[in-house]
């Protein structure tokens, strides 16, 4: 008999208007499924045909008695209907008399079918669907219903009549198959993260430090809340998706959640101590998007469509300031460019500004190793100190190979940091970097484990320069920038003149408006990063890479192929990066730091290539890549 209900119910949605079904639909089944094994099915067929008159008769009626011709949008929900979902912006074209007189003819006789078929059922024992509000009354927007097919839930917070969490009901059943969130389980963990994501999401710092302060003491000092916040105004605030039923407990809550603003899922971690009553930790790490998220695939035309309108979107909303391009099989079939390259001087940005890209510089280094190691001038299992025969550190310089310097297993650390912020305008060449830095000891056994280094790419720039017997800037200019056609590309020092050279513009360190990241950059670009280029010059770079111009197959595949696990579906190779998602593989690199970010995207299988470079903090560039990617044919 359930069955033979939804499927009344079911057809009672479909004649609502079309712009009602397309946005509410799935969250009426959602409904439907939640409440009807509780026999409430007689409240919910009269909440639909309250709804399906109101949007087909009284709505109209109305219109016409009050104000004829002049259109107007839909009556509030409050004090008409019991669904918060009937707020909605549809087509308020007066509806033809036969269509008004035909849905109330049908509403009639779908009335009588359905108290025919709820009466036959048994029993009607009335529900009580109200969330608990002593368990989850700070539970954000996002723990709903999914609105749409798309699986986003536009932000409102749930009706009452939701059924979003069932207080005392059992919570290990099997995850939907649709995409839409399960039921929350009503646990400490539990509470304490929607709480979290509650205070998380809105922005405001009161709430985020009262929060804190309240059940993650730890958390709640000023900086760590402005580090927060940081994390906040670059993810958008996050959705929740997904619980993992396993590994959760009283005292841990595992599950996934989407990033607001992007396609980036991310899976979190939180507990709480035994007393239940504070955090004693919270840990987000990106992951693959899980298959039952899939994003379909579109034709290459509506991808690059959709493209468009995000590119544009994020303009508007001064999130993305920059250049796109995409190209299949090497030719451009995508180029466009938004925002200012500089603000003061109102320099618009075009496909030929020359952006700071950080450390997509290594793909640049990575190359050159690879060119030295194919025509035998090095060996990629020769120790650091055999190049830098007087390097200060001896554990570094014996047991550092040039493998692991390429592939960040070396245990070299970072450069960045207070000593850096010190002495930035003082490193003025590699060797000086060395100065400063190279008594460290090792951070781990080298070769035990992979920890993104920029040190260790330094340090390949000084080893380029040993073997080659050229500057490092002159060797990459020779051997790698001109024979790819490479002519915007460099890393000429920051006191250089530079024709169209964009300004990065930052609000981290919690600027609350984009300021010139000019404090933050160091004299010259790196080895490890911080050079610039443009969009054109790095798919002309890709497609050297592609085409053997630079390296021969067997160094191509050396260079590009991911040997050393970093997360689920991403390794990394020789300065490239190789993620494989949805069964779709790419290699390339990105770039950022504050006033930058880059991207560079190569499918070998399709043919197609992404590059996206802004001038703004991350991710600018990184989100529009991610989500071209994501919907490009394969």
């Amino acid at each position: 008999m359930t069955s033979l209900s939804r499927s009344l119910y079911r057809c009672l949605v479909q004649l609502h208007p079309p712009a009602f079904r397309r946005r509410f639909a799935p969250e009426m089944l959602w409904i439907f499924d939640e409440i009807a094994d509780r026999d409430a099915r007689i409240e919910l067929f009269s909440d639909a045909l309250m709804s399906l008159a109101r949007q087909w008769v009284v709505r109209v009626a109305i219109q016409k008695l009050l104000i004829g011709e002049l259109r107007f949008g839909p009556l509030p929900a409050t004090g008409s209907g019991q669904f918060a979902w009937e707020r909605i912006e549809f087509d308020d074209r007066p509806l033809p008399p036969p269509r008004v007189i035909q849905g109330g003819i049908v509403a009639f006789a779908f009335f009588t079918c359905i108290v025919m078929a709820a009466f036959h059922a048994g029993s009607f024992q009335r529900a009580s669907v109200s969330v608990n509000s002593s368990s989850f009354g700070a539970m954000p927007p996002v723990s709903g219903p999914a609105a749409a097919g798309d699986g986003n839930f536009d932000g409102r917070e749930p009706s009452t009549n939701s059924a979003a969490a069932l207080p005392g009901q059992q919570q290990n059943s099997a995850p939907p198959d649709d995409g839409r969130p399960p039921r929350i389980p009503d646990t400490p963990a539990g509470r304490q993260f929607f709480a979290w994501l509650d205070a998380f999401d809105s922005g405001d710092k009161a709430k985020l430090q009262q929060f804190l302060k309240e059940n993650y003491p730890a958390r709640s000092t000023d900086d760590a809340v402005n580090q927060e916040l940081d994390f906040r105004e670059r993810t958008g605030g996050f959705e929740f998706k997904d619980f993992d039923r396993d590994q959760s407990s009283t005292t841990k809550f595992v599950g996934i959640v989407k990033e607001r603003d992007s396609d980036t899922y991310a899976r979190f971690i939180i507990e709480v101590e035994p007393d239940e009553k504070h955090i004693s930790s919270i840990m987000l790490n990106v992951v693959p998007r899980p298959a039952k998220f899939a994003i379909p695939r579109m034709t290459e035309r509506d991808a690059l469509a959709a493209f468009r309108d995000k590119l544009k979107q994020d303009a508007a909303a001064d999130q993305f300031s920059g250049a796109a391009l995409v190209a299949k099989n090497g030719t451009p079939i995508f180029t466009s460019a938004y925002g200012l390259a500089d603000r003061d001087k109102k320099i618009p940005n075009t496909v030929n500004t020359k952006f700071r890209i950080g450390s997509m510089n290594k793909m640049f280094t990575a190359t050159a190793v690879l060119q030295l190691a194919q025509s035998g001038k090095l060996k990629l299992t020769d120790p650091l100190g055999k190049y830098l025969t007087d390097y200060p550190n001896k554990n570094i310089a014996t047991k550092v190979t040039v493998e692991q310097l390429l592939s960040h297993t070396g245990g070299t650390g970072d450069f960045f940091g207070p000593e850096f912020d010190k002495h930035r305008l003082e490193l003025k060449t590699l060797d000086d970097y060395v100065k400063l830095y190279g008594a460290r000891e090792p951070q781990f056994e080298p070769g035990s484990r992979w920890e993104y280094s920029n040190y260790g790419f330094l340090l390949l720039g000084l080893v380029v320069q040993k073997a080659s017997g050229e500057d490092y800037y002159a060797y990459v200019r020779e051997h790698i920038y001109k024979p790819a056609g490479m002519n915007s590309t460099d890393s000429l020092p920051e006191d250089q003149n530079v024709p169209d050279r964009s300004v990065g513009y930052t609000k981290i360190g919690g600027s609350p408006t984009w300021k010139p990241n000019t404090d933050t950059l160091p004299y010259r670009g790196t080895s490890a990063g911080g050079g610039y280029s443009t969009v054109g010059d790095l798919l002309a770079f890709a497609t050297a890479v592609q085409n053997h111009k630079l390296l021969d197959e067997k160094h191509t595949e050396l260079l590009t192929t991911g040997h050393t696990q970093i997360v689920e579906g991403e390794k990394y190779a020789y300065g490239f990066m190789d993620k494989t998602e949805a069964g779709v593989r790419s290699f390339g690199h990105g770039g950022g730091a504050p006033g930058m970010n880059g991207e560079l995207r190569i499918y070998p299988a399709s043919g197609y290539v992404i590059v996206v470079l802004a001038n703004l903090d991350p991710p600018a560039a990184s989100r529009p890549a991610d989500f071209i990617g994501n919907r490009l044919p394969q």
